[in-house]
């Protein structure tokens, strides 16, 4: 990946997930299942999965929120349980009666989701199959981590990773645990996910639940 030397805004999410499945067209019609990190990036991958002529679904990971500071992740869960702790956890004060705690608090939340979003089914099997994640940007990259390393253990054929924006730091951390990752760039000067797009509302669970109708 080469970072352009002026950094890319995006129209949308829509526009960014264009743009992604013009780079990922090597995938088109071999069946990719196309997951989405809840919720922004589930209208990104219900564009993908079509032009990738894949099927669509959700991988449900939750950021573990730092004490007194919520929006600060000091790691994530996955549906399995499975937590992934930054280096930086300990400094936020976060003790292992804390962690353990947040986590119970997050892994409600993705037994919640889980049942709004795919009731009547489960989730779709990504092994033997190319799998492909999306998120709308990674700002930490904690929820890529965690939903990289559940999928790594359910053994899909190739693992990818695709973002139109990443931190440089956070692009570091989630290249070793894909087959591919791709970012279309990751600015030296990247603060939030939000700046390279203009507009990124919030996606709400309602419009979630449609989207992921058959």
């Amino acid at each position: 990946m080469k970072t352009p030397d002026r950094p890319i805004v995006f129209r949308d999410r829509i526009d960014a997930a264009g743009q992604l499945a013009r780079r990922l067209q090597a995938y088109r019609g071999r069946n990719p299942l196309v997951l989405a990190i809840p919720r922004g990036a589930v209208p990104m991958a219900r564009s993908l999965a079509a032009a990738l002529q894949g099927d669509l679904d959700v991988v449900l990971v939750r950021k573990l929120g730092a004490p007194f500071q919520s929006e600060l992740a000091i790691g994530s869960v996955d549906e399995s349980g499975w937590v992934y702790l930054a280096p930086h956890a300990a400094a936020t004060g976060a003790d292992q009666e804390y962690i353990a705690a947040e986590k119970r608090r997050q892994m409600d939340v993705i037994r919640q989701r889980r049942a709004q979003y795919t009731p009547v089914r489960p989730p779709l099997d990504p092994a033997g199959r190319i799998v492909i994640v999306v998120d709308d940007g990674l700002a930490t990259g904690a929820t890529m981590v965690a939903a990289l390393h559940g999928l790594h253990q359910r053994h899909p054929a190739r693992l990818v990773c695709a973002v139109p924006v990443s931190s440089p730091e956070a692009l570091d951390m989630v290249r070793p645990l894909a087959d591919e990752v791709l970012c279309l760039q990751a600015p030296a000067d990247f603060r939030a996910v939000g700046q390279f797009y203009r507009d990124f509302d919030q996606v709400e669970d309602d419009e979630v639940v449609a989207l992921l109708k058959p």
